[in-house]
């Protein structure tokens, strides 16, 4: 198991339509100005003098294009009002921030060194637009609310992020990442769905904490990415979701992924497609790694379809992860003190560890398991295959089936 731990203006700002206003030495306030409002907030962010950046209360900056805000040092942006990110699809699927990881693209990169980002308003994302083309269309790439980049000792905390077009916050090779009291609301207003809305994905960063935080969503809560080390994640209430989930890795071929280091504990997840989850590929072609130091305690699931998930055939069928096994590796896991109940969409099956043939899993530990099916069944069923288990409820689970 594993512990962490981590955390922290006078002149004008007249850039194009001059939105900054001096209230005290290195505090700059952006105001709105009609058209778009990204070039001046980029540049007052920018800006050495202005230490501090203010979005007022009454203000709803209207980001009609990308914003670079990165190599940033000692900066608070405070956003009292609102960041509305302008939903020209033209546009941004033109110019937006590309990732090849998962062909990801960005509105908007924050990165540096000590920065703080928080004001108890509101980040939009305006995503119905998105959700309805993306429904028509299911190559769209679709931007990023926040994309943390090449950043240390950043602080995201206190505010709203809401109709997210696709993921909600991506840390990108980043390192001590705080975010604090966040509240996330994908929801689509048609009958398009949200899609792919993840709250946090983190890729390639260290020391990353996501504490007291509540989301309403249509896919993972959190999700763990290649090479995502020393995470906590505590106290969050997820509706709606995926899970908190470490991965998917192994997806490309000649790449090793990690996640090891990781805690989530004290979770609420209602509604969901997973609870506790791990993912990886299997097949031929597909990349390699290591899970491994991951514990899952403390969770609370209501109506849940897989409460208790290990998945190493992830978009694999059972014939060809018999040929090729995964080749990212799972050990020392703990899943304990998880209790609630299943939505009975998988029966009355309330956990499933499903490993790849040829010992790709070890040292799973099972504690103080308390989930049950609906009230149809007469009793919770725990299956498994290719991995032994420990720990108290090991018993539940009986013998395990052996493939390959």
């Amino acid at each position: 198991m594993q512990t962490l731990i981590a955390a922290f203006a006078l002149l004008a700002v007249h850039c194009l339509h001059v939105v900054a206003t001096p209230l005290a030495s290195g505090i700059c306030t952006v105001s709105a100005s009609g058209s778009d409002d990204a070039p001046a907030f980029l540049k007052a962010v920018m800006d050495p003098s202005c230490s501090s950046i203010v979005i007022p209360s009454s203000t709803t900056l209207n980001i009609a294009s990308r914003m670079n805000m990165t190599g940033l040092l000692n900066k608070h942006i405070s956003v009292q009002g609102a960041i509305r990110f302008n939903p020209d699809l033209p546009y941004w699927t033109g110019n937006a921030f590309y990732f090849p990881f998962q062909d990801q693209v960005a509105f908007w990169l924050l990165g540096g060194n000590n920065i703080v980002l928080d004001g108890g308003g509101t980040l939009d994302g305006a995503g119905q637009a998105w959700y309805d083309a993306f429904a028509k269309n299911s190559s769209l790439a679709r931007p990023i609310i926040l994309t943390v980049y090449q950043a240390t000792n950043i602080t995201v905390q206190n505010l709203r992020m809401i109709n997210s077009p696709e993921w909600v916050n991506l840390v990108n090779e980043g390192k001590a990442a705080t975010y604090r009291n966040i509240t996330i609301s994908a929801v689509s207003t048609s009958k398009n769905a949200a899609k792919n809305t993840d709250g946090w994905d983190i890729y390639r960063s260290d020391n990353v904490i996501i504490v007291d935080s509540t989301v309403n969503n249509g896919d993972d809560c959190v999700s763990f990415k290649p090479n995502s080390t020393n995470v906590l994640v505590s106290n969050l209430s997820c509706n709606g979701s995926h899970g908190i989930s470490v991965g998917s890795l192994g997806q490309y071929a000649g790449e090793y992924d990690i996640v090891e280091n990781v805690t989530a504990t004290n979770i609420h997840m209602s509604n969901a497609q997973n609870g506790a989850r791990i993912k990886a590929w299997a097949g031929k072609g597909v990349g390699s790694g290591i899970v491994q130091n991951i514990t899952f305690t403390g969770f609370v699931e209501t109506n849940v379809d897989n409460p208790v998930v290990i998945d190493q055939c992830y978009e694999t069928d059972d014939s060809d992860c018999a040929k090729y096994p995964s080749n990212t590796y799972i050990q020392d896991v703990w899943f304990e003190n998880i209790s609630g109940t299943s939505s009975g969409k998988e029966k009355a099956v309330v956990a499933d560890l499903s490993c790849s043939p040829d010992g790709r899993c070890s040292n799973v530990h099972v504690d103080d398991l308390k989930l049950t099916p609906p009230s149809k069944y007469s009793a919770a069923s725990y299956s498994c295959q290719n991995v032994d288990l420990s720990g108290n409820d090991a018993s539940l689970f009986g013998t395990c089936a052996t493939t390959g």
